[in-house]
């Protein structure tokens, strides 16, 4: 657990991609004090429903920010930047993030060369939408649009879509934790801090291995194809008796499997025997899949599936996936102190030894400034301070 409790993190933060990365640092067990400007704080926390009756503390918000502290820090100035220096030094940060655009972190007094100077071994991480040297911005759905995402994500044939996830805010968030890691790693080693860049664009385009490959090196179209797969068959979305089951197949002993079940033997086709063969005729298999699978129920599939060891899944609507067996009993939770409002998160990938020695149980998402007494005070100052840096606008 002490591996990472003794690590603070300062993040001027907003949006997404960098709320969810401090978040998997939170999960960690990591001092996270998110950064805000005190007129204008991070927009994503008036979106969503106002379930507490209090502003800027709407639902959208509390997602990517349960486990942290919040302060109120006005940068554009030059007391506003003291201070930043001043927390840095006092508090012994080890990771400073920010996604602003690069052309502010000068102006911000935020930029690595300035913070490195401060604490020489500081970990500086910068999430842009296409790299430091770009202050085009981006959101996550232009991101899924210019990487190539909503090309691959529809009907065959139809309009493009973008994807039911923020996936390009996503995997720059896990790209960022991953570098991050290896910079704690080499500092342990070394002594030396580091700077990282995250291109939420070159992440996202990073993902494309195949689609790339296959378009670059040999010239193939690569675009949407529904639910079928492009290598694959069958796979896909069929329905049954009542509703729907995926099943993908990925290679000729489980299609041979198949077609030994009562039923099911009427898919046979000596053509059938090869992916290959499937894949070529793929339309009229799916249609001579679902005029059996329409007979059975979802259970009755998922059941004689598992049996012979085709993999196979009901369509979960998100209410059955929190309660699955492998799930329902490792959620994170959050309960408010004020009013006792509790939220539900799923678990990290691997449960981490903090979150054991926590019972799975993290800090609500903090008020806007929340923490300015207790951060603040830390350093030295008293309420009568706070009050006029609050006065002048610096907090």
């Amino acid at each position: 657990m002490e591996l990472f409790t003794n690590l603070t993190v300062l993040s001027l933060e907003q949006a997404t991609v960098l709320p969810y990365l401090t978040y998997r640092l939170a999960v960690e067990g990591m001092k996270v004090i998110r950064v805000e400007h005190p007129e204008r704080p991070d927009p994503n926390r008036f979106v969503g429903r106002d379930v507490l009756g209090e502003e800027g503390m709407n639902t959208y918000y509390f997602p990517n920010n349960v486990g942290k502290k919040a302060i109120t820090l006005n940068l554009g100035g030059e007391e506003g930047q003291a201070l930043l220096r001043e927390l840095i030094l006092k508090l012994d940060v080890d990771i400073f993030a920010t996604n602003q655009l690069p052309r502010n972190y000068k102006k911000l007094g935020i930029d690595y060369e300035r913070l490195k100077s401060i604490k020489e071994d500081i970990i500086w991480l910068g999430i842009t939408g296409f790299g430091p040297e770009s202050n085009e911005a981006a959101y996550d759905p232009i991101l899924q649009a210019r990487a190539g995402f909503m090309e691959l994500t529809g009907e065959a044939g139809g309009e493009p879509m973008v994807f039911g996830l923020p996936m390009a805010d996503l995997g720059a968030s896990e790209h960022g934790y991953g570098q991050i890691m290896k910079a704690l790693y080499k500092r342990a080693a070394t002594g030396e801090g580091s700077r990282i860049d995250i291109s939420m664009f070159q992440s996202a385009v990073s993902w494309m291995v195949n689609p790339v490959l296959l378009t670059k090196s040999f010239g193939d179209r690569i675009t949407r194809r529904g639910n079928t797969h492009e290598f694959f068959a069958p796979v896909s979305v069929y329905e049954t008796r009542d509703g729907y089951v995926y099943i993908a197949v990925g290679n000729d002993r489980q299609w041979q499997a198949i077609t030994e079940q009562p039923g099911f033997e009427g898919l046979y086709r000596e053509e059938y025997k090869t992916n290959a063969g499937r894949i070529a005729d793929v339309k009229r298999l799916n249609e001579a899949i679902n005029q059996v699978t329409r007979t059975r129920t979802t259970a009755e599939l998922i059941e004689l599936f598992n049996r012979i060891g085709v993999p196979i899944s009901t369509v979960c609507t998100i209410a059955e996936v929190v309660e699955d067996p492998h799930i329902k009993d490792r959620l994170i939770t959050a309960r408010d102190p004020r009013t006792g409002t509790v939220v539900f998160l799923p678990p990290p990938p691997v449960i981490t030894p903090y979150l054991e020695s926590v019972n799975m149980q993290l800090p609500f998402p903090p008020r806007w400034g929340e923490h300015n007494e207790e951060i603040y005070g830390a350093l030295g100052y008293d309420a009568r301070k706070l009050a006029e840096w609050k006065e002048a606008g610096v907090i």
